[in-house]
């Protein structure tokens, strides 16, 4: 089948010689070695997430760059991406509910052109209005899709087997995206400008956007395929609001309201959010720099952070498979806490010791809370449901990335330092560990049954 499809492109695209070449290698490569396009469709996801991932977490290497060539104040700026937080955050369950009426290929090459455009108008901005406009609007926008609803959909879809375990690996790349280019881009603005770093970022995003394009698909079904693991095709449910994208993210939304589990998982995902992608993804390398600490080090710092996160977030797929959510949740936020309380600590003393320490912590469970929090979700309202039920959870974890991110700009404003904002942000874990632990184990599913193949 495989096969077949890059014969596909051997026709309709014979003219390139030398690609159509490679096509047929590349397909009798994947016949002889039996790989199955769900494992193709999570790579092409992987890399998608971590080009969208490395533009969002990126705005922390940008905020000194901006005040000092355009003179901003730092609580603005810090406005610019908590806005971009916020929405790409609430985009998420609309981002699932687009999916069904233009299809997952459709949906990535737009929220990826839109990430291009941002980062294409990034070189012509000058006032602090067009600041917030396109890393608040259009790239919070853009990276909605990838970094919210993509990862559970991809494996819900894809995956019968395995299903926790690829949800692992999606939520980490965003993790592998500072992994591998937060320090680079932090080498780059080092040695030459901003302008640089954003170049960089502008070919990755054209690179993904002709591969979403060439290999990307909607579905199983799309490649003559069940999902990865699955013996038999099961009865799809038909949703008779499946063309109006609004009313069926609102329908999911009034669902969910009247479930006590959706209002703990938001509450403890708000905690979430604000204390990632927040408050250390927005101000962790600021909060280094203030201490002395070089620019290209304290991004080091973070990268080595996604080391551990890419490691501690798939594991926490595979144990997702395996143990209660509810108590991976609880010591996921726990240790959060406790981290977060050490890192005033470690660097008031100049301890790289003790920062290394964090860093480890921190980053074993960074996004390690996502593949438990969507099984809840699973759980509780059904593989058709939870697509756009985790969708309005997880806007409600970008709520409090974008509290921490403008909140912590602003207690910085008023302080001249962020260890009020790190103090607070461990205290919150600890309240969101209460949270997890309270939801009932095994919750009985509410809304739809599990065996629909929709989100």
């Amino acid at each position: 089948m495989l096969y077949n499809i890059i014969n596909y492109y051997n026709v309709h695209f014979s003219y390139y010689n030398d690609f159509t070449i490679l096509f047929r290698i590349v397909g009798e490569i994947l016949n002889r070695i039996r790989i199955h396009y769900s494992w193709i469709i999570l790579c092409i996801t992987f890399f998608s997430i971590i080009v969208a991932g490395i533009i969002r977490s990126s705005s922390g290497v940008f905020i000194e760059p901006f005040e000092e060539e355009f003179g901003w104040d730092r609580s603005v700026i810090s406005l610019a991406f908590a806005v971009g937080l916020f929405l790409y955050g609430i985009s998420g369950p609309f981002m699932a509910a687009l999916i069904e009426v233009l299809g997952i290929k459709k949906t990535m090459m737009l929220s990826m052109a839109t990430l291009l455009s941002g980062t294409l108008l990034t070189f012509i901005m000058q006032q602090q209005w067009q600041l917030i406009i396109i890393w608040g609007v259009i790239i919070g926008l853009g990276s909605g899709l990838f970094l919210t609803v993509l990862s559970p959909y991809i494996a819900n879809r894809w995956f019968e087997k395995r299903r926790g375990l690829a949800l692992g690996i999606l939520t980490a790349s965003t993790a592998t995206g500072q992994l591998i280019l937060l320090p680079i881009l932090a080498i780059i603005i080092d040695k030459y400008s901003w302008r640089s770093a954003i170049t960089l970022i502008l070919i990755l995003s054209l690179i993904m956007l002709v591969i979403i394009f060439l290999f990307m698909k909607n579905s199983p079904k799309d490649v003559g395929l069940l999902p990865y693991g699955r013996e038999k095709e099961t009865q799809v449910n038909i949703d008779e609001e499946k063309n109006n994208p609004i009313l069926l993210a609102f329908n999911g939304l009034f669902d969910a309201v009247k479930v006590k589990e959706f209002w703990l998982l938001s509450g403890s995902f708000f905690i979430c959010g604000l204390s990632t992608s927040g408050l250390i993804g927005t101000h962790f390398v600021s909060y280094c720099v203030s201490f002395g600490i070089p620019l290209v080090t304290a991004a080091s710092l973070l990268s080595f952070m996604g080391v551990f996160d890419l490691v501690g977030t798939t594991l926490s797929g595979w144990l997702s498979d395996r143990f209660d959510n509810r108590w991976l949740l609880f010591w996921y936020y726990l240790l959060r806490g406790g981290s977060l309380v050490i890192l005033p600590f470690a660097l008031s003393e100049g301890s790289y010791t003790l920062l290394l320490i964090f860093a480890v912590f921190y980053g074993l469970d960074w996004i390690a809370t996502v593949p438990p929090t969507i099984g809840i979700a699973r759980q509780v309202f059904g593989i058709k449901k939870s697509g756009i039920v985790y969708g309005w959870i997880f806007a409600s974890h970008q709520a409090g990335a974008a509290a921490a991110a403008f909140g912590g700009g602003l207690l910085y404003k008023l302080f001249n330092t962020y260890t009020w904002a790190f103090f607070l942000a461990g205290i919150f874990c600890l309240l969101a560990s209460l949270f997890v632990i309270v939801i009932k184990k095994q919750p009985t599913r509410v809304i739809v049954e599990e065996n629909s193949l929709n989100i």
